[in-house]
């Protein structure tokens, strides 16, 4: 039996062992998920916090509960350790590491080349190896694939097995998780990719397999850039809308009354998240490297990324009706996730308007009763304990992100003046004068 087919039979019973790289959003729920299914699960992590944390049978991300965690760890299915040697005993790796934009704005795969390091010093015959942190056309096949064979000899499709499947993990959804979410994949080559659709296909209920790695990663940044340039237009839609003097809102809701050929998307104070603001950067890079400007992504980029901004200039406009500077003024900002109901800070519009508040004089504090403190570069803030009287003295209320937690009707009889970037308080911010809506 040659290695493709003793490892498609390993994962078909079952005995295959399973490495997690980086338990962060996507990498704990998918080592989760792959050990209630039946594999026997290790995740790897150099932060030694997370790795105790799951050795103690807790959880620290909100869509995987204490109680799973526990059930799996006393079970023998899941564990974790910083320790990279484990990689020498392993059937099966996922890596799921951070892929950011430096602040060049160019892509930063130095999460990539770290594991990538660590792996190619225990790789081995009959291992699959599968890539999932989104990035670049070509990644997996032009840096991944020469790291793992050329120094280790072994040949790709006949000793391992190497592929691509981009996460698609939506913090905070219950009804699309990783389970039930469908999982692109792509090999190197074909026995690659019949290999890792097998190991897939035991623990998710539906697997699309595609002709090369680099299909499956464009797909990703194809689902991304869609997003990113559809919200960039409506951002620009609502800065338009601003200017004419008409409601953005009611606009969109009377568009999205046609049963064909509209989209409803929502603009808002800025992108967040990992991958919507950066994946589709990631394409225009490698695009630059080809000659080409990706027209549509650059344009929608500086639409969104301007949001902020126009969000602390309806803050100042909103206070300059009522007779008060911005400087010296009292703000508070409520919700500094990146979207409701979750405890993701990454790319938050919240921190750029928190900078450029402070900036112009403004005394902020927040409030966001997922994330209790905010550092970020300089800015080292709590969130403030007592919600009730922050929102009946602060000079403004600015509500960036819409956690359903939050009493608005109450937040609108108690606060002196609303700017409302997500129109979470409806109809009754639009009729009520002491609210201004993006």
């Amino acid at each position: 039996m040659d290695q493709a087919q003793a490892l498609i039979k390993k994962f078909q019973d079952k005995t295959a062992h399973v490495a997690v790289l980086g338990l962060g959003y996507v990498g704990l729920p998918l080592a989760v998920v792959f050990a209630e299914s039946g594999f026997k699960v290790t995740g790897i992590d150099p932060i030694e916090s997370k790795v105790n944390t799951i050795k103690e049978g807790k959880s620290y991300i909100l869509d995987i509960s204490d109680a799973q965690v526990k059930k799996l760890v006393q079970s023998g299915n899941l564990t974790a350790t910083t320790d990279f040697s484990v990689l020498a005993e392993v059937d099966a790796v996922s890596i799921c590491v951070p892929t950011p934009l430096r602040k060049t704005g160019d892509p930063d795969l130095s999460f990539i080349l770290a594991v990538s390091d660590s792996l190619k010093k225990y790789i081995h015959t009959g291992m699959a190896v599968v890539l999932e942190s989104t990035t670049y056309p070509g990644t997996t096949r032009e840096m991944l694939l020469p790291k793992l064979s050329e120094e280790s000899g072994l040949e790709v499709g006949k000793d391992f097995f190497l592929a691509f499947s981009p996460e698609r993990v939506d913090p905070g959804r219950t009804d699309w998780t990783t389970t039930n979410t469908p999982k692109v994949i792509g090999g190197v080559t074909p026995t690659c990719l019949e290999v890792v659709k097998t190991w897939y296909s035991q623990s998710l209920q539906a697997v699309v397999p595609v002709s090369s790695a680099e299909v499956a990663e464009m797909a990703k940044l194809l689902e991304n850039t869609f997003r990113m340039i559809n919200i960039g237009m409506v951002n620009e839609m609502a800065i338009m809308c601003d200017r004419l003097g008409v409601d953005v809102w009611e606009v969109i809701e009377a568009a999205a009354t046609k049963p064909f050929g509209f989209m409803k998307f929502l603009p808002g104070p800025g992108l967040g998240g990992h991958c919507i603001p950066i994946d589709p950067l990631y394409l225009s890079w490698k695009l630059k490297t080809v000659n080409y400007s990706a027209r549509f992504i650059e344009l929608a980029s500086e639409i969104n990324t301007s949001m902020p901004r126009f969000t602390v200039s309806k803050v100042q406009d909103t206070l300059n009706r009522q007779k008060k500077a911005l400087n010296g003024s009292s703000v508070l900002v409520l919700g500094v996730a990146y979207k409701a109901n979750i405890d993701d800070l990454r790319e938050s519009p919240a921190l750029d308007i928190i900078h450029l508040l402070i900036q112009k004089g403004a005394q902020v504090s927040f409030h966001d009763p997922y994330i209790p403190a905010i550092k970020h570069e300089e800015l080292q803030m709590q969130s403030v304990s007592d919600l009730d009287s922050a929102i009946q003295t602060a000079d403004c209320v600015v509500i960036v992100t819409n956690h359903s937690s939050y009493d608005y009707p109450k937040i609108l009889k108690d606060a002196k003046l609303i700017v409302d970037t997500r129109n979470a308080l409806g109809l009754q911010g639009q009729t009520n004068n002491k609210v201004v809506r993006l």
